[in-house]
């Protein structure tokens, strides 16, 4: 079973690359649409809606978590892939799973952790949501990991450098190789830069951060806010910031669409292995959108991520990272049991490195709030264990 109206150069399931561990193809639903159902249902993706976009989770109900990014993510990313008429169903998968191993509190989580592994090789939230995906969910009787097909799984891996890709067999070879992804692999990773920043201009005002007047020195939004304004004169505040935004994703969407669809006609692509071999990625914005949007993420950068209470929220979040590696790499009798377990054993088998990783797949499986209450549980001599 397989997507309709596929162009030549989209994904096709019936042409997969397969599964590391071989089964019977699913009789109902494609392989992709199997794909999206286990990443659906896995203990990773319900964890991310308890994990930081920018705001810390109990910050307020209505800021982005990661399971309502990668949701608008996914939104986004199949409005693309139908028009260009790439494969919808795993453009989703993809879009859905990428954010699968991010740890608690956003990016500050993330450089404290990789701090924490730095002589143990690293952290990084993409090569750990291939880990997640490939490894660390247990579900499935016959192997470790959701068993994802290569497409999928190809898609996860954004970025790796040259020494991890070796790590990686099949899914590393593209980084050796110097080649692209497949298209649906490039829609979701572009999918992703549009929703967190358009995303991050509504959260960023909902918490009184940032203003609309504010943007309105970046282009992007300086145009959309002025039709705004001309069109809808009393419109409320709240309002006036959801129309701009969404108009901003939209301009973003149909500039991907066009510039994405020249591109193609230009390169004349035979099928998806000729869009591997292509020298750039095909799927992406125009010059003149592109700068316009760096200069979006430029703000952002600057008056959102760097304000006084994102920082100050940011070194909590380092120091409760930190502190909780520390502990659980002194004590790993400290963890869960079967973490303890699996530290052990692969002490046993890697030495420090391995007792390491294992620390580091548990720290980076909570929540924002489960690493509150650990750390409280640890270093607050008036908290109940």
């Amino acid at each position: 079973m397989s997507d309709g109206q596929l162009a030549a150069y989209a994904a096709d399931d019936q042409r997969s690359r397969g599964r590391r561990h071989p089964e019977p193809p699913p009789q109902y639903r494609s392989e992709f649409q199997r794909d999206r159902d286990r990443i659906i249902h896995s203990n990773a993706f319900r964890r991310l809606a308890y994990k930081t976009q920018v705001f810390v989770n109990h910050e307020g109900d209505l800021y982005r978590t990661r399971v309502t990014h990668s949701i608008e993510v996914a939104q986004i990313a199949r409005t693309i892939a139908r028009a260009l008429a790439l494969n919808e169903t795993l453009t989703e998968a993809i879009s859905l799973a990428h954010d699968l191993g991010h740890t608690p509190f956003g990016h500050a989580g993330q450089d404290a952790l990789n701090e924490c592994m730095r002589e143990y090789g690293g952290f990084e939230h993409n090569l750990q949501s291939l880990r997640t995906v490939d490894e660390l969910e247990e579900r499935y009787a016959r192997f470790n990991g959701l068993n994802l097909t290569f497409e999928c799984r190809e898609g996860i891996l954004k970025h790796c450098s040259l020494a991890k890709a070796r790590e990686l067999g099949d899914v590393g070879e593209r980084f050796l190789q110097r080649r692209q992804p497949g298209l649906e692999a490039q829609l979701a990773n572009l999918a992703d830069e549009i929703a967190y920043n358009n995303h991050d201009v509504d959260d960023g005002i909902r918490a009184g951060l940032i203003s609309l007047e504010q943007l309105a020195q970046v282009p992007l939004v300086h145009s959309h806010l002025q039709e705004v304004q001309r069109l809808y004169a009393d419109l409320s505040a709240r309002r006036r910031v959801h129309e701009t935004v969404r108009r901003m994703i939209n301009a973003l969407v149909a500039d991907v669409i066009q510039s994405s669809t020249e591109r193609l006609r230009a390169a004349q692509p035979a099928d998806i292995d000729a869009v591997r071999r292509h020298e750039r990625a095909l799927v992406g914005m125009s010059e003149a959108m592109h700068a316009q949007h760096l200069q979006l993420k430029r703000f952002l950068h600057e008056h959102l991520y760097r304000h006084q209470r994102v920082l100050r929220m940011t070194i909590k979040a380092r120091r409760v990272v930190t502190e909780l590696f520390q502990a659980f790499m002194e004590d790993i009798k400290l963890m869960p049991e079967e973490y303890y377990e699996a530290a052990w054993r692969a002490e046993e088998r890697d030495g420090a490195s391995g007792r390491a990783r294992c620390v580091s797949d548990y720290v980076a499986g909570m929540t924002d709030r489960y690493a509150i209450l650990e750390h409280a549980r640890l270093f607050d001599p008036a908290e109940r264990t």
